[in-house]
């Protein structure tokens, strides 16, 4: 049941992905990390609620955390995003890219975490 679950959240996440990741392409252009980054900072968020909230029953977890979270986001993107921009020699880009990236979207799940606790 676990596996299904994860399944059904993966078919959430991973086209809105896909989506973000073409609306960042058609405002930036192509190479734009904006849709990688903004899928990791929405899903770090998510996943802090989620978590925060102590209540939150395994299927949920399971779905929504592993599921849609795990596909929303994508370490793999990001880790190729900062390889290519210090191969093009913007590494003052990649360094921003990665601050940005740990800081907003730590900051994300903190704030989420500690507003799924409040309630």
């Amino acid at each position: 049941m676990t596996a299904l679950l994860i399944v059904l959240g993966a078919a959430a996440g991973a086209p809105l992905r896909l989506v973000a990741e073409r609306v960042a392409t058609r405002r930036r252009g192509r190479g734009s990390v904006l849709g990688t980054l903004v899928v990791n900072v929405a899903g770090a968020l998510v996943l802090g609620l989620l978590l925060g909230a102590n209540s939150a029953p395994g299927w949920l977890v399971a779905l929504v955390g592993t599921g849609f979270c795990g596909t929303l986001t994508t370490f793999s993107a990001f880790g190729a995003d900062v390889v290519r921009l210090v191969e093009a020699r913007a590494v003052g880009r990649a360094l921003a890219y990665l601050a940005a990236t740990l800081v907003l979207g730590l900051g994300a799940a903190a704030a989420g975490y500690v507003l799924a606790a409040d309630f």
